[in-house]
């Protein structure tokens, strides 16, 4: 059986998402989006991929969030991505804002990692051509890299925005001086950075406590939040120990060690939280991000499309109080 021509839905823009202004800038981003980084590589099924991404954009997600190496194996999410682009998204491309990435570990030699201008102009150039583009909307320096000069790592994202191959650039996991110098030297150039990604979750909130997200907004510049769930320990997926298939068991990043005594009463506590307030604990974490309104837009994996439902309720959370903010910030590491 041939599958039938994928038609979005009609209401998508009317579903209940809503989208925040990313910085300075005229772009206005969903405020969840849906990463890539797990469950689309060519170790899943194709089918669960379209199925999600599908849902997705039916749902108002109008950012996909991808990077070079994404998969398992590299490279494998942005292909995926491609198939769906050329099956599905092709006459929506305009609706849709990409972005990938490049930064860390890719291919095998000197000029397949970290932040030099052979490294990003021919990983993006790779990546164009795995995701069946012509452009990406965003192109990121994945991580900050001490050995190459700043200039260097910098003036190869102006020029990808010259040579067309990138509407904007972003800058992701950063350190602060770093980033305040990436913000100078691409706006003197009239190639602002349009926003910054880093982890931020109840559990880690470094990024709030370094100035990170204050100085995004006092530059102009969105800041957009992965890891939301911290890998699923904000949800209740770890409440009553340790899933045979669960991230910590099969030996991802996620580690055993980081599952503390301490943090699971903290998980416990936050669960409580936020079954007094009639949600999930993992809808409570992704609005407690977006309760910040210098937060632009937070990042969402999903390895079903129920997940990924159960993830968009999180829009419909109710306002927390200041006792409600008072526990939460009581249980932070």
């Amino acid at each position: 059986m041939i599958n039938p021509i994928y038609s979005p839905a009609p209401a998508r823009y009317d579903s209940g998402m809503k989208y925040r202004r990313c910085g300075r800038s005229g772009i206005l981003l969903p405020e969840i989006s849906l990463g890539l980084w797990h469950n689309f590589g060519d170790v899943n099924p194709l089918s669960d991929s379209m199925a999600m991404l599908h849902y997705a954009f039916d749902h108002g997600i109008t950012h996909f969030d991808l990077a070079n190496n994404y998969g398992p194996s590299y490279g494998s999410a942005e292909e995926t991505f491609g198939i769906v682009m050329e099956k599905s998204f092709a006459p929506y491309r305009d609706e849709l804002f990409i972005s990938t990435k490049a930064g860390y570990d890719m291919w095998p030699g000197p000029y397949g990692n970290w932040g030099s201008r052979k490294y990003l102009m021919a990983s993006l150039d790779q990546s164009l051509r795995r995701m069946k583009l012509d452009y990406v909307d965003l192109f990121y320096s994945h991580r900050f890299d001490p050995e190459t000069p700043l200039e260097e790592t910098l003036q190869a994202l102006v020029d990808i925005v010259r040579q067309g191959k990138a509407l904007y650039v972003g800058i992701s996991r950063w350190p602060a001086e770093a980033a305040r110098k990436a913000y100078s030297y691409l706006a003197e150039r009239d190639v602002r950075c349009l926003i910054y990604q880093g982890r931020y979750n109840m559990l880690d909130r470094a990024d709030e406590a370094g100035g990170i997200i204050s100085e995004a907004a006092d530059n102009g510049v969105g800041y957009i939040a992965f890891s939301p769930l911290a890998q699923g320990l904000l949800t209740d997926r770890y409440l009553n120990g340790i899933p045979e298939d669960s991230r910590i068991a099969l030996g991802g990043h996620l580690k055993s060690d980081s599952l503390t005594p301490g943090l699971l009463e903290s998980v416990r506590k936050l669960n409580g939280l936020a079954a007094e307030r009639g949600q999930s604990l993992a809808e409570m974490a992704l609005a407690w991000i977006l309760r910040d309104r210098k937060v632009t837009s937070v990042i969402v994996g999903a390895s079903s499309t129920s997940q990924l439902q159960r993830n968009l309720s999180a829009l419909e959370s109710p306002a927390f109080s200041d006792d409600e903010l008072q526990i939460i910030d009581s249980t932070n590491p």
